[in-house]
């Protein structure tokens, strides 16, 4: 062979051996960058409930929308009467197979199971929605937990209910008997019988605040009482204003249809930002979670290496609790609601922020301070006693003053 070629052949080569494997290595890492981040969404209910789950789910779509290169995956109802040979396990599965690295399980009721699937996948990141095993240490590595502060918005709920009740009855559809459940019922309660004594001039003692519980967050025909039947029965007892605690909309549906008849009465939806629109004219206002910004910090982490495991409880942006960037939950005001109340609803609002806002006042929940009694009688609270934020987590019972099991 000429010596000259040889030589030639011999550097092309060497030039080959040396730059494939950098481009091989280009080509890797532009593949991946231009990979969607998949993350996954177990519901407990439908998407499109108009409560609590459409809440996540529209909070997925948030993020979508604000990270880019990122891809949602949703699996709608996990529960026993919709999807009853199904299990978070098998749902896990199917999404991680399609890639996801961040999964929300989103309601309570899959906070146990939640556990042993993520140690089955330690290599996926998982939030369970409103659970705490995180603050209670038990939770696997990879596993965070996060929640709204709904209380003080259940307390502007309940200042809307006891400022519009004529008949001095106010009823709270509640769905099963936790301490989320009881405690967000209760923070109801404190905020009613405030604004029945400060705003309206009543007696708070003469306020009635009955709770009925259906035994899970929506209908499950056989399983629950039916939220129909109990809103109604509610109604027909006199009482005039409902609060729900439920995922779904029968209590603003049934108060919708009591207004056209001709009957005052009104309801509190929850959880959904737009669930007034199920029935204006009956509605006084809804508290409900802004999921969007608490996801997508979460979804940055993730994809940034930077994620670490925290229990967090999440509260509203005090200089705008209805702003869909900064808040984690809101309350929007009902057409229901009269002017001069509303006036009273924003005064009542603006002591919560400055509440809250005050550096000088520890952390904790305004009107969670004694004197305060548990339902049995207990003393949760002496006067001029603050409730630490944890007892109002765990709170063990409802507090005294309500009708309603606690157990």
């Amino acid at each position: 062979m000429n010596k000259k070629l040889f030589l030639g052949c011999l550097v092309l080569a060497l030039i080959v051996l040396t730059v494939a494997p950098a481009l091989a290595q280009d080509a890797t890492a532009t593949a991946e960058a231009q990979s969607p981040f998949v993350f996954g969404e177990v519901l407990v209910g439908p998407q499109n409930d108009h409560g609590w789950s459409q809440a996540h789910y529209e909070a997925g779509q948030y993020v979508e929308k604000n990270v880019p290169g990122t891809k949602m995956l949703s699996f709608p109802s996990l529960n026993p009467a919709d999807n009853p040979q199904s299990t978070l396990q098998d749902v896990v599965s199917q999404m991680v197979d399609q890639g996801a690295k961040l999964i929300f399980t989103t309601s309570d009721d899959f906070q146990n199971d939640t556990d042993p699937v993520a140690k089955n996948f330690p290599n996926v990141t998982f939030i369970n929605d409103s659970g705490d095993h995180v603050l209670a240490g038990t939770a696997p590595a990879n596993l965070g937990n996060l929640m709204g502060k709904m209380e003080w918005m259940k307390m502007i709920a309940g200042c809307a209910a006891a400022l519009t009740t004529t008949t001095g009855k106010i009823g709270y559809l509640g769905p099963l008997i936790n301490s989320e459940t009881r405690r967000l019922s209760s923070s109801a309660y404190l905020g009613a019988r405030y604004c029945y004594q400060h705003y309206k001039h009543g007696n708070p003692d003469d306020l009635t605040f009955t709770v009925t519980w259906i035994g899970f967050w929506f209908n499950i025909p056989g399983t629950t009482l039916d939220p129909t039947e109990e809103t109604n029965t509610f109604y027909d007892n006199g009482t005039d204003v409902v609060i729900s605690g439920i995922d779904t909309t029968e209590a603003i549906t049934v108060a919708g249809q009591r207004q056209a008849e001709g009957k005052k009465v009104y309801a509190i939806p929850y959880d959904f930002k737009g669930a007034c629109d199920e029935a204006p004219d009956a509605c006084l206002g809804v508290p409900y979670f802004n999921w969007g910004p608490s996801y997508v910090n979460i979804v940055k982490a993730v994809m940034g290496g930077t994620w670490k495991q925290s229990w967090d409880w999440v509260g509203p942006d005090w200089k705008d609790i209805n702003n869909p960037d900064t808040s984690a939950v809101g309350f929007v005001k009902g057409p229901a609601l009269s002017a001069d109340n509303s006036k009273s609803l924003d005064d009542f609002i603006a002591s919560l922020a400055a509440y809250a806002t005050n550096p000088f006042v520890p952390e904790s929940f305004a009107l969670w301070a004694g004197p305060l009694n548990l339902q049995d009688g207990t003393q949760l609270a002496a006067a001029g006693q603050i409730v630490q934020p944890v007892d109002v987590w765990y709170l063990k019972q409802l507090l005294q003053g309500m009708t309603g099991a606690s157990k």
